[in-house]
């Protein structure tokens, strides 16, 4: 009978301690480590430096799928939590007795109760359910998401929630990490989602905005312009040309101070315009949710600098 052994040299300095000789060899099934020459075990164990976790798929591998998912701030548990199962059914699979299908429903009522103690524990659930409504309607990323909840909790600690309303809090805070992502989506488009007044939502931004310290970068209408474009089905020559016109207006400093979606808008019309592209003003404003005059004024301005460029 042959034996196979999966060896391997782990240490050619260390000698051995009954002969003396060098080339201690380790037995990765057995975890024995012991002398090349004269076959002397110095240790029956070796400590596995591997991960904790086994993989049960049927591809094998490394899949971590036992882990569980990663905490998040967008749950208010991050979590973290352990829920009973819904399912009444037991370790085996057999169907609970009546008896005790009302003992395990009064444990999972007491279990939901247990975990929001404090008010600001119901607040955070309540906030940060809404948050995924707005999410689904918003159609924003995880990151989004994850930064919103950050600027929320925020507010929870330093009071900013008391006496105010928490749909609109939780809706200014997703503008701001909106504002803070570059991702386009504009006051209106959060105070459509959440059927919250626009007012209200600004009013809650400005609060956070000071409160808390936030600094935002500065709206780039360049990324507008895709939102707008796709809404209309504007070519890609068009849009490239109204991106060049933007890029300009930058140069010259021709957007400091001005809307994005307006300026977004009018570049699009002026690109339009030049490609012989039949797009009236009143579809470019309906899409970017500026007024016709908006459009009027910022296209002025963005000709001249044209003109000027040239």
């Amino acid at each position: 009978m042959v034996l196979f052994l999966v060896l391997q040299s782990v240490d050619t300095n260390t000698g051995c301690k009954r002969c003396g000789k060098k080339g201690m060899l380790t037995d990765n099934d057995t975890g024995e480590r012991f002398c090349g020459k004269c076959g002397f075990v110095i240790s029956e164990t070796l400590q596995d430096s591997g991960p904790e976790w086994r993989s049960f798929s049927k591809e094998g591998g490394s899949d971590p799928t036992r882990t569980g998912a990663p905490t998040s701030l967008a749950i208010h548990d991050r979590g973290l939590a352990t829920i009973i199962n819904p399912i009444n059914r037991d370790s085996s699979g057999k169907p609970l007795t009546s008896s005790m299908k009302s003992t395990i429903e009064r444990l999972r009522t007491w279990d939901s109760r247990s975990k929001v103690h404090a008010s600001s524990d119901r607040n955070l659930r309540q906030a940060l359910s809404e948050l995924t409504r707005l999410k689904d309607k918003l159609a924003v990323s995880d990151a989004v998401v994850e930064k919103a909840a950050y600027i929320y909790r925020k507010a929870l600690d330093k009071g900013l929630v008391r006496g105010r309303s928490i749909s609109a809090l939780i809706a200014s805070a997703l503008y701001a990490a909106c504002r803070d992502t570059e991702t386009p989506r504009t006051l209106k488009d959060v105070s459509d989602a959440g059927n919250i007044k626009k007012k209200d939502i600004a009013r809650c931004y400005r609060i956070l905005h000071q409160e808390l310290e936030l600094k935002m970068p500065v709206v780039d209408p360049i990324q507008c312009i895709a939102r707008i474009a796709s809404k209309l089905g504007i070519s890609e020559k068009t849009k490239r040309y109204a991106v060049k016109v933007l890029k300009t207006a930058q140069e010259h400093e021709e957007s400091a101070g001005k809307d994005p979606m307006g300026l977004a808008a009018a570049a699009l019309y002026l690109s339009c315009v030049s490609n012989s592209e039949n797009m009236t003003q009143r579809d470019i404003a309906e899409a970017a949710s500026v007024t016709e005059v908006t459009i009027r004024n910022r296209y002025k301005g963005l000709r001249m600098d044209q003109n000027t460029d040239l």
